[in-house]
């Protein structure tokens, strides 16, 4: 097994090396093989192979297409890509046995007339054993793709940005990182969007926190990122861009409302003995979320929240046409009003 990275892939972008008639992309970071899988693309169309046929099976396929596929040859003579994909990683045995009569066939060549691509996720270690998958990865070139992990997430979002010719302090880097919890697809688009929205250089954290929650329009769940950190001014002003914007009144209040009823629960627990710490873990709080839901604990009694429950309901109730006695009849006005019992501490 020859194992490449990206240096392998820009090497045949340059037409530097020829194209092994067996190909292998391995990982589990879709956006990677992605991109990993659109570089062998555009290298194959620019060594020739203009003729795809594109194969996407499992154990249950019939594998036979395979065999025909390697076998047909061009009509007009055009070098082919076979292009397969094996998204589960488990062929089964008519499959395995196909994939074990392809690397038999591929062994010891360089891509001729034919060039095939294998996509893979990271197989299983029992899979790996496999005498399918030891015979297709002792013959192909295969791309190792590894994960990013949480930690280097936020480098990776640097050297993504650099590539669009921005940068942005570690800790816009680490929040973005934060606000994506690992996932590489959001990370990827909250990236681009930084590079429509920004010119080249420096971006501080605020424009990064106004792209990511925003974009051209405000966002439930800033509103509620807003309320939680106490940031008052911010929340006022998110607020009234969504009922400027016409946005749904019972919406707004689902995203509040279900974040007071969660912190009431985790008061409520403490108040009981609970550690703070388990109380997040069995409500599944964490990363960003568990630092801002801190900052609201921490702020608020813990016999503010009850009230602050019974609060939601009442605005409900204004939602729906119903008057609250002591309450505004403007349900807007006095959902700025709920959320200021979160936004402002009442101690003392």
């Amino acid at each position: 097994m020859a194992t490449q990275n990206a240096n392998f892939l820009s090497k045949l972008a340059r037409s530097e090396v020829e194209f092994p008639a067996l190909c292998v992309i391995t990982g589990n970071e879709i956006l990677l093989v992605i991109e990993a899988h659109d570089q062998l693309r555009e290298a194959a169309r620019n060594a020739g192979f203009t003729e795809r046929t594109r194969l996407v099976l499992d154990s249950r396929s019939d594998w036979s297409q395979l065999s025909t596929a390697s076998g047909s040859g061009s009509l007009f003579g055009d070098k082919q890509l076979i292009d397969i994909a094996l998204p589960t990683g488990k062929p089964g045995k008519t499959g395995g046995d196909a994939l074990f009569a392809l690397a038999n066939r591929c062994a010891g060549r360089q891509a001729d007339d034919v060039l095939t691509f294998l996509q893979l996720p990271k197989l299983e270690t029992a899979t790996k054993e496999s005498k399918w998958a030891k015979a297709i990865f002792a013959t192909a070139t295969v791309i190792e793709l590894a994960d990013i992990n949480r930690a280097n997430l936020a480098i990776w979002v640097g050297e993504r940005l650099a590539r669009q010719q921005q940068t942005a302090r570690s800790e816009g880097l680490q929040w973005l990182a934060d606000k994506v919890e690992g996932n590489l697809l959001a990370a990827h688009q909250e990236i681009l969007k930084l590079g429509l929205l920004y010119p080249e250089g420096e971006i501080s954290l605020m424009q990064i926190q106004d792209a990511v929650l925003d974009v051209a329009r405000y966002n439930v769940f800033a509103l509620r990122d807003a309320m939680l950190s106490g940031q008052t001014n911010r929340m006022i002003k998110i607020l009234e861009g969504l009922r400027a914007e016409g946005e749904a009144l019972p919406l707004v209040l689902w995203a509040v409302g279900e974040e007071i009823r969660t912190l009431a629960r985790i008061a409520l627990a403490q108040k009981n003995g609970q550690d703070r710490f388990s109380a997040f873990k069995s409500m599944r709080i964490f990363g960003q979320r568990e630092a801002l839901v801190k900052q609201a604990l921490d702020r608020v009694p813990a016999n503010q929240w009850p009230m602050a429950v019974a609060h939601a309901h009442e605005v409900d109730r204004l939602i729906k046409g119903i008057a609250v006695p002591g309450k505004l009849n403007n349900a807007w006005d006095e959902m700025a009003r709920l959320m200021m019992r979160v936004g402002v501490s009442r101690a003392g």
